[in-house]
């Protein structure tokens, strides 16, 4: 009689995920959770036929650095990173294993890609937004806070991102009648300390503009625009969840669920070379009521209505 051979199981494919926040972060889970669910729906199932491999960084350059390179010795067919804090050392760390990123804002500029619509090397993803979203974030302090005349500007300056966001800002205040002044991201007390000095004058408002050390210092940040009662414009929700006013930027989940979409096309065979960066599709709008009151402002009706979020 002919022997019967048992069927070979189902390869299973590894995918790392590297986040520049702690796992108890107030935003990050619920990304990770949309991105998931997403290769769920593409018929990818975690400890099925792909092994998930998350590490969160927290946002430092070191931890980055090193849980970087550690995903990449694992060997992982790709590797999802969030922002050009994660994708930054992941292509330092590899220019073989294919990297999807999302939220970058400008990943030509931070030498991610090649250009957006060949990206031309072992990275490709999604951008977070326009530098132009500078002008928006402007606009929206000014509407909720007509009488800010002074605004500071929470940067990292060590990254592209940083400079483009301030830029952009800085060359916008003069229309809106507004003097921008940047505040550069360093540590937790030189932080306390500038926003302390700069809140001294009256008329000050806040825009804190995307990085991962924005995410590290996120509930320093929100606490210290309160203390100062400073109005303060944010590129994430996340900050407004946290206790900030309000914030405009790209919806992250979505960004997330589409980066599922990338990995989907890249396991079954695709380049990141040809899959073009992508802008973001939708943004949201989000404004925290209770925040408003505290600092005695009155959201206007017509600001309320175009909120996809209130929080009360």
């Amino acid at each position: 009689p002919l022997a019967g051979h048992a069927q070979q199981g189902e390869r299973v494919r590894r995918v790392g995920v590297l986040l520049p926040a702690t796992a108890d972060d107030s935003e990050y889970p619920m990304l990770v959770n949309a991105f998931v669910r997403g290769l769920q729906q593409l018929g990818w199932t975690d400890g099925r036929n792909i092994r998930i491999d998350i590490r969160w960084a927290g946002g430092g350059a070191d931890t980055n650095r090193r849980y970087a390179e550690e995903l990449v010795a694992l060997a992982p067919d790709v590797i999802m990173a969030a922002g050009n804090s994660s994708a930054g050392p992941l292509l330092q760390a590899t220019r073989a294993i294919p990297i999807v990123f999302t939220i970058v804002p400008d990943p030509v500029g931070a030498g991610l890609v090649d250009s957006l619509a060949r990206p031309g090397g072992n990275a490709t993803g999604f951008t977070s937004f326009a530098y132009d979203i500078g002008g928006k974030w402007l606009e929206l302090l000014k509407e909720i806070a007509p009488r800010v005349t002074r605004v500071a500007v929470i940067r990292d300056s060590t990254i592209t991102a940083g400079v483009g966001q301030w830029s952009a800002i800085q060359t916008a205040a003069p229309s809106f009648g507004v003097e921008a002044t940047p505040i550069n991201l360093s540590n937790a007390r030189e932080l306390e300390r500038t926003v302390s000095t700069f809140a001294r004058s009256a008329n000050g408002g806040l825009i804190v503009t995307s990085s991962g050390l924005a995410i590290s210092y996120r509930d320093m940040i929100v606490m210290q625009a309160a203390k100062h009662r400073l109005p303060a414009v944010y590129y994430s929700r996340g900050f407004v969840s946290a206790g900030g006013l309000i914030s405009y930027g790209s919806d992250r989940v979505d960004q997330f669920r589409n980066a599922a979409g990338y990995v989907d096309r890249i396991l079954k065979g695709e380049k990141p070379a040809d899959l073009p960066v992508q802008a973001p599709t939708k943004y949201e709008l989000v404004i925290n009521l209770k925040t408003a009151k505290a600092l005695g402002l009155t959201v206007p009706p017509t600001l309320l209505a175009r909120a996809d979020e209130v929080i009360e």
